[in-house]
């Protein structure tokens, strides 16, 4: 029997990427709560670098006049909306990882 991880990988690491992302953009709105947005604090420029691609498609959607924090919870919900896309994708082709 071989490894489920490896054999639907096409599966998982999107997945993984997408809930990655999800998540650190999570833990950025909470650190965004009690640190400075210019502040030099390394685990706050990690979490900036991460995910400011993620906030900079979504700031094409997205009102100029939105506060910073609200921009990210909607790209939290955005990520898990696509989350819940992939997963439907794959239902629908019928390669979905069986449940053992």
């Amino acid at each position: 029997m071989s490894n489920p991880l490896i054999t639907y990988w096409y599966f998982h690491l999107p997945n993984f990427v997408l809930a990655a992302l999800m998540y650190t953009l999570l833990g950025r709105v909470i650190l965004g709560l009690v640190v400075d947005p210019d502040s030099k604090n390394y685990i706050w420029r990690f979490f900036c670098r991460i995910t400011d691609p993620v906030i900079a498609v979504l700031a094409w959607v997205t009102p100029k006049a939105t506060v910073p924090v609200v921009l990210w919870l909607f790209a939290v919900v955005w990520l898990f909306w696509l989350r819940v896309l992939l997963l439907n994708i794959f239902l629908y082709f019928g390669a979905v990882p069986p449940l053992s």
